[in-house]
Parts: C-alpha cells; sequence; structure tokens
C-alpha cells in the first residue's frame, strides 16, 4: 500500500475507539503497519481496516503500567521488526476533574497515570528501538504527542488534573525533542481544541455545558475527529521533517480570539 507513512510500523495508544480509532484507520490507510495499544478491545478497528486493504495488529496495553507498555512494545517488534511513528493519544478526561480545591486526589492520580506517566513510559521503552530503526533506514522517527489547546491557555470551566497532565506533556515533548534531536528520533505535540468524540460528548452531558463552550471557539463549531488526525499524519510523515518541539494547535480558532464573532458558526 503507499501513502504518506508507506513501509512504516506506527504504535497507536488508545487505538480502539475514539480519535485513536480514527488515527489507526488513516495512518493504515497512508501505508502504515500499525499496532493498536488498547486495554478495550480493538476487534472493530482491526476488521475495519482489514476491510479497506491495511495491515494492523492489537496488543492489550495499560499505559500506566510499566511492565505492560514494555510488553506491548516488544510484541510490536516481534510482529513488525521495526518502530517508525509511536502516536501517544492515550487519555481519560473525568467527569470530577475540578478546582484545586474540589477536585477528588484519586481523580488527580488517576489522570496523571495515564495522561503524563502514561506518555513517558511509552516513550521509554519504543524511543530506543525508533533510534535503531532511523539507523536502519536513515529516515528520522517520529513521535507525537497529544496535550490539549488547554496546555496553552487558562479556563474558568476548571479540569485542573486535566489541564495540569497536558502541561506537562507539551514540556516532556519539547525535552525529548532535544535530547533525541541527534539521535534520529523527532518529538512533537499535537494539541487540540474541543473535538467531539465520545469522551468529550460525555463529558458535555447537556445543552448548557457546551454552549458555556462554543462561545469562545471563533469558528463556532467542535472540531471533528478527522480534523485532528490529518494534523497529527503531517507531523508522523516526513512531510514535517524539519519541525521538533513543536505543539501544532488546531483548535477553531480559540488560542488566537480575545473577542468571538457574533452570528452562526461556518458550516
Amino acid at each position: 500500500m503507499t501513502g504518506r507513512l508507506a513501509g512504516k510500523v506506527a504504535f497507536i495508544t488508545g487505538g480502539a475507539s475514539g480519535l485513536g480509532r480514527v488515527g489507526a484507520e488513516r495512518f493504515a490507510t497512508e501505508g502504515a503497519s500499525v499496532m493498536i495499544a488498547d486495554i478495550g478491545d480493538a476487534s472493530d478497528v482491526l476488521n475495519a481496516i482489514a476491510r479497506a486493504g491495511g495491515t494492523a495488529a492489537s496488543v492489550s496495553c495499560d499505559v500506566s503500567s510499566d511492565a505492560s507498555v514494555r510488553a506491548a512494545i516488544e510484541v510490536t517488534m516481534k510482529t513488525f521488526g521495526n518502530l517508525h511513528v509511536l502516536y501517544n493519544n492515550a487519555g481519560v478526561m473525568l467527569s470530577a476533574d475540578d478546582d484545586p480545591t474540589n477536585t477528588p486526589d484519586d481523580v488527580i492520580q488517576t489522570t496523571l497515570d495515564i495522561n503524563v506517566k502514561g506518555v513517558l513510559l511509552t516513550c521509554r521503552h519504543a524511543i530506543p528501538h525508533m533510534i535503531e530503526t532511523a539507523k536502519r533506514t536513515g529516515e528520522m522517527s517520529s513521535i507525537v504527542n497529544v496535550a490539549s489547546f488547554v496546555a496553552h491557555l487558562g479556563a474558568a470551566t476548571p479540569q485542573i488534573a486535566y489541564t495540569a497532565s497536558k502541561g506537562a506533556v507539551l514540556a516532556m515533548t519539547r525535552e525529548m525533542a532535544a535530547i533525541y534531536a541527534r539521535r534520529g528520533v523527532r518529538v512533537n505535540a499535537l494539541c487540540p481544541g474541543p473535538v467531539m468524540t465520545p469522551l468529550l460528548a460525555k463529558f458535555l452531558s447537556d445543552d448548557a455545558k457546551r454552549q458555556r463552550r462554543l462561545v469562545h471557539i471563533p469558528m463556532g463549531r467542535f472540531g471533528e475527529p478527522h480534523e485532528l488526525v490529518t494534523g497529527a499524519l503531517f507531523l508522523e510523515s516526513n512531510e514535517s521533517s524539519w519541525m521538533t518541539g513543536q505543539s501544532l494547535i488546531i483548535d477553531g480558532g480559540i488560542t488566537s480570539a480575545y473577542v468571538t464573532p457574533e452570528g452562526p458558526a461556518w458550516s
């Protein structure tokens, strides 16, 4: 199969559903052999990729567990032999995440374990293989860590643990980019605005919550998964070969606006 990731092996965390599933299907369409790492059942996305003529496999992986991540990366190497692309997509956004005085300790810990420690662990175990793959192929490997627009600005609708976790992901991205820039690995962050995934739909469970956020989006609508995955594909492909340590913000204009337009959303 030809495409922008032709011949590459991609490891995608949280690839069984939501943005991860859209990413897995798109990466496979673009020629990658995709390993879907998820604690959930990946059979639906595997079948979809197979029907489209792509190549994919799956492995059970709890990104907050060092042993689980190490084993998943080992399975990937045994299955495909190389590792060119790491897409750190897995994450949580918990409904009890609030301001510093009201967010329960277990919500803070779970959020940091998955959103921060999960990124660190996958990088820990993937990067040595990505360095070796880069040496063999003569092309830099690429990591994309999913952060968020909230890593760049604050909000009066608090999710303090989530915001802290995504700020940490952005900081780690910059640090790792500097460490590995001359060792064959690029590291960038994808910073989405609010994208209408099942996770966000559950969090914004009533119209008042949705409208409270829509008013701050200049384009007047939430993003769609394919719009974010297109950004991830650019960062993972050779098209972004001179980019590392950067954050690509795709947010409908949120981080650029002080006063948003009036009138209906562009459609």
